[in-house]
């Protein structure tokens, strides 16, 4: 690699924080944003673990990937995805933007917006401190805090968020937030898929993922929040499959 290519490329990771310049050594080493990470994938792991088995159960019943998601800033980081058995007929991964590790603008997606619609305003804040940071992918999407904070409302009373060819043409997703022992929003299961070659009505979809994410939320201890959602349930929607579950 020419040297040009090599210090411009450390230029770009001093900038984002994730390797810093020693100068008393002439060298560069790991920055705070690579110890943020490792950091979050040791909080995480146990996770991931409880949730494995939870998300391999929910493809096997819907025929179609589902994921684990999980915020980082202002991004989705999708930490599992797991596919159904192959049939008959095998199985095409039509969703490759949602693999694990992929990182997406968390008001884009419905993993990362089930997450945000019960996260404080004070968070919300400092994730979009600026108009700017409301970027779109297809043209579509909230443009402004304003008009985020009301998708964000929408969704905290129903329990789930879902998106339509927001982070790609054609795709929607179905998000339902998991919490922890202080009703805290910890992840999000979701599943995307072609909008236009579906399996299943979406209201199925939501319902199977609700079971699953009370499923997650029990598995960590946790408690959903109690509040109202538009089923007239208690608890927003996820609230009746978790006392079921």
């Amino acid at each position: 690699m020419p040297r040009s290519s090599l210090y411009h490329i450390l230029a770009v990771l001093v900038d984002r924080g994730f390797v810093t310049y020693v100068p008393e050594e002439q060298a560069y080493g790991l920055g705070v944003a690579s110890f943020e990470i490792g950091s979050a994938y040791l909080r995480h792991e146990p996770l991931k673990r409880l949730a494995r088995p939870i998300l391999r159960n929910l493809s096997s019943r819907l025929g179609q990937s589902v994921h684990l998601g999980i915020l980082y800033g202002a991004e989705t980081v999708y930490l599992l995805k797991e596919r159904p058995p192959r049939g008959p007929h095998g199985y095409t991964d039509a969703t490759p933007v949602t693999d694990v590790g992929v990182r997406l603008p968390a008001h884009l997606t419905a993993n990362g917006r089930a997450i945000l619609a019960h996260s404080s305003e004070a968070h919300l804040r400092a994730v979009f401190p600026r108009p700017g940071d409301l970027r779109t992918r297809t043209g579509r999407g909230p443009r402004s805090l304003t008009e985020l904070r009301n998708l964000l409302a929408r969704d905290r009373e129903r329990g789930w968020s879902e998106e339509v060819e927001l982070v790609s043409d054609g795709l929607r997703s179905i998000g339902v937030p998991a919490f922890d022992h202080n009703e805290r929003p910890i992840a999000a299961v979701s599943s995307t898929w072609r909008r236009h070659h579906h399996r299943h009505e979406t209201d199925h979809v939501r319902d199977i993922l609700q079971q699953g994410a009370a499923r997650l939320t029990a598995a960590v201890a946790g408690h959903a929040p109690q509040a109202h959602g538009t089923d007239g349930t208690q608890g927003g929607a996820q609230g009746g499959t978790q006392r079921g579950a």
